[in-house]
């Protein structure tokens, strides 16, 4: 038996947000006696439902899906503590003898589980308090030239306003001594016993911006002014990490009065366009993607994921013989 056929399959579905990821996985699984796992750092949260898109019981189709609802608001989301719950989930679905189907939003976590992650030092809570201070002390950019001069790589692919992933840069550049591009190449431990199958969504730009507008007006529509409302009221802090994912935050403006719900609405399709955006642009760099035009609840679309999924080797209902 060659080392290829010897590895398990598994499913790989990527695209920006509103290219329909979700409803072309459940099909995918459906068809190929699978099971659903959300690569999404917005779905992992209890309670943060109508804005992250988590599908609904009926779009579900009665398959079971993984790593949705998992962590509290307080809790903090990392691809590595990612990696760790979707390993526990590939181990129950090999034993099971099911298909892994992965529905991916975020691009890094798809990145850590396939390729690994690098051994890096647990945060330093003063040493990262020390660097939000001396940020505010300091015009804008500061936390950017400091870690240009640790590590002019990965200065180059942070954005000078991207505070969270500097400070953790130059934290990891400061507690190693080494730069932290250098420490991310190293170390890492590949997934083992699986090989992906990778599926893309790219629909065209002008479509995928109408959906876009069309999900927003309808994710409101479903009442997620309620949910933020809720969610508000029930005590959480209103600093929690999910509230700055977007919709949150914007919903959360209306509810303090600082802005109107129209302008809110209009904040919410521009800043989900632009993320469309990053995530295509992450995409385009990932290995062995089969593209497709169109979106994922397309019945064209699905036929010609499930032809191309059957040519690479899977069987319907029988993904691991």
């Amino acid at each position: 038996m060659s080392e290829k056929k010897a590895l398990l399959p598994l499913v790989v579905v990527v695209g920006p947000t509103a290219s329909g990821k979700s409803a072309l996985g459940a099909r995918l699984a459906e068809r190929f006696g699978g099971e659903v796992v959300a690569c999404d750092s917005t779905q992992l949260y209890r309670g943060f439902d109508i804005g992250t898109a988590k599908p609904t019981p009926s779009e579900r189709h009665g398959i079971p899906h993984h790593l949705m609802d998992v962590l509290s608001p307080q809790e903090e989301a990392t691809a590595g503590r990612y990696r760790q719950l979707a390993l526990s989930v590939l181990a129950g679905l090999r034993q099971r003898k099911r298909l892994p189907v992965f529905t991916v939003g975020t691009g890094l976590y798809l990145r850590v589980l396939l390729e690994g992650l690098a051994d890096v030092p647990q945060r330093s809570g003063e040493l990262r308090g020390r660097l939000r201070a001396s940020a505010e002390e300091h015009p804008p950019g500061h936390l950017h030239r400091i870690l240009k001069r640790l590590d002019p790589e990965a200065a180059a692919k942070i954005a000078p306003a991207d505070e969270q992933k500097l400070i953790r840069a130059v934290e990891v550049c400061v507690l190693t001594r080494r730069p932290v591009s250098e420490v991310l190449r190293a170390g890492r431990t590949p997934l083992k016993a699986w090989r992906a199958v990778k599926i893309g969504l790219m629909p065209p730009r002008q479509k995928l911006h109408e959906r876009i507008h069309a999900r927003t007006d309808a994710m409101l529509g479903q009442g997620w002014m309620r949910e933020v409302q809720a969610l508000l009221e029930s005590g959480m802090s209103q600093n929690s990490k999910p509230f700055d994912f977007i919709g949150y935050r914007q919903l959360r403006a209306v509810l303090r009065g600082e802005i109107t719900f129209e302008q809110a609405r209009e904040a919410i399709q521009q800043a989900t366009r632009r993320y469309a955006k990053r995530q295509l642009t992450w995409f385009r760099k990932e290995p062995g993607v089969r593209w497709f035009s169109g979106f994922g609840d397309d019945p064209g679309v699905q036929a010609g994921a499930i032809e191309w999924l059957q040519a690479a080797g899977l069987e319907q209902k029988k993904a691991f013989g």
